[in-house]
């Protein structure tokens, strides 16, 4: 049996590169918006009124429900939330 190593664990279990590096994305957006409901210690449904949507989706978020979120509703969530998204393209190993 070969060991295989991989730099993500969405490298690991995605089918695809371009899946791996969407759900990269995602999970470190979904991140950066469970970390600043947790720092401000907003109720979910004081974020959901901030970031514009409904508190069952801040508990979808709360809840690592990563599948329920696209890019561009994450993107808008972290923007309502007054964080600032700064993307780096780079050539792949």
């Amino acid at each position: 049996m070969t060991s295989t190593k991989f730099k993500s664990v969405w490298d690991a279990i995605e089918d695809t590169p371009a899946d791996a590096e969407n759900m990269k994305l995602r999970s470190s957006l979904m991140r950066a918006l469970e970390r600043q409901i947790r720092i401000r210690e907003w109720t979910q449904i004081e974020a959901a009124q901030r970031f514009g949507v409904t508190q069952p989706r801040i508990s979808d978020l709360m809840r690592g429900r990563i599948n329920r979120f696209s890019l561009d509703t994450l993107v808008n969530m972290v923007s309502a939330a007054g964080l600032h998204v700064d993307m780096r393209v780079a050539k792949m190993a």
